[in-house]
């Protein structure tokens, strides 16, 4: 009978070789040792068949920022199935026990990344994060930009990057909380380089973290906080034009950079990214900063959820204090209907709900439905990390 447990450092060897097989890449012994390390902040559980891995999910406690506020998140990473135990329920039931472990431990929201969209939202999760793809010619980006200040390479300077980001990282939702570890294990590695732009005063106002190879300017990290920090930028990498003939780079959905350019013309695509999921529906409308005006009546909202039915009803938002309380109640009066991921997407910024009921994923009375779009603040997602 096939079950679930906790995995521990005496299973690594059975993890990273399920891993490397999965997603098709080879550990050196000093890669195996990093990711060893890293692994550490990771609760891993194993589906066991005849006491042997056969498949296998990591949860990895995280935060993010959701208009300005901190979230408890579960990140939901390296799901791995050896090949003769698939299609046997094994990911079903360890997404199952992982919802239930997050829900208990107070993370209301989580984030994965898919390998299949349609897969993962049979259990809840939806596409909630999007990135726009430059490939730009660097001629497009020679022009008088029109800045003060300068632009240094720096080294080892997380605490000047992490303030920076912090700001930056604020303004969208769905962006990670680091900490230095994150910082050192996920941002900050390979043979990258880092430069800060700073402003006449001598104060940081952007970064970038970035490669040169192959006649190609690679952005791994561009963030800014200031307009002046983001043009020095884009004049910084102009001033590569004897090494590389292009620039390219994944930036914010609703990124605004064509309209600095002379010339707009170079590929642009959008791409479905990261997909999240709402664990705890009650606890996550409770604790959601909602735009509440005076004296405002606020909806109910029916919810279905059928991989976590607990979720299952309908909530009547009130007014608590200066923020919402939320009951789950049986009531009859009209409501919003809409699945667990419609919720999540209105919430996180992705789609209003607007957008939602005019392709009719959402219904409810119109009244209702304005209420709603009123009360969500505009505030668009973003993630630029990975796991």
């Amino acid at each position: 009978m096939p079950y679930i447990k906790t995995l521990t450092e005496y299973d690594y060897s059975a993890i990273f070789d399920l891993s490397q097989f999965a997603f098709q890449y080879r550990l050196s012994e000093m890669e195996f040792r990093k990711k060893v390390e890293e692994v550490q902040r990771h609760i891993i559980w194993g589906w066991m068949s005849n006491d042997e891995l056969a498949a296998k999910l990591h949860l990895i406690p995280l935060t993010c920022y959701i208009n300005g506020k901190v979230f408890k998140m579960g990140g939901i990473s390296a799901v791995a199935t050896w090949p003769e135990y698939r299609r046997q329920g094994a990911v079903k039931d360890l997404l199952h026990h992982a919802l239930l472990y997050m829900k208990e431990h107070g993370h209301t929201i989580s984030f994965l990344h898919p390998f299949s969209f349609g897969f993962y939202r049979k259990y809840g999760w939806e596409t909630a994060f999007v990135e726009k793809h430059y490939s730009i010619p660097l001629a497009n980006l020679k022009k008088n930009w029109g800045v003060n200040g300068y632009v240094r390479q720096i080294h080892d300077d997380i605490g000047m990057l992490h303030e920076i980001y912090t700001i930056y990282a604020s303004q969208f939702n769905g962006t990670l909380v680091r900490d230095e570890n994150w910082w050192k294990q996920r941002v900050l590695k390979g043979n990258d380089h880092v430069a800060a732009a700073y402003d006449d005063d001598q104060s940081p106002e952007a970064y970038i973290i970035y490669q040169v190879k192959n006649d190609v300017f690679t952005v791994k990290e561009l963030v800014y906080n200031t307009l002046n920090g983001w043009k020095q930028l884009l004049r910084f990498i102009a001033n590569h034009d004897s090494m590389a003939e292009k620039v390219e780079m994944a930036v914010p959905e609703y990124d605004n950079l064509p309209l600095l350019l002379d010339e707009p013309r170079f590929d642009q695509k959008l791409q479905p990214y990261f997909m999240a999921r709402i664990v705890d529906v009650q606890r996550f409308l409770e604790q959601y900063p909602f735009e509440l005006s005076d004296h405002q009546v606020l909806p109910a909202l029916q919810i279905e959820d059928d991989f976590l039915s607990d979720n299952n009803g309908t909530y009547q938002l009130t007014r608590s204090g200066t923020g919402v309380s939320c009951l789950k109640t049986s009531t009859d009066r009209k409501t919003i209907q809409c699945t667990v991921q419609q919720l999540i997407s209105m919430l996180m910024g992705y789609k209003r709900p607007t957008e939602l009921y005019q392709t009719g994923l959402i219904s409810g009375p119109p009244e209702q439905l304005q209420i709603l779009e009123n009360i969500v603040p505009d505030q668009h997602t973003y993630f630029p990390d990975f796991y």
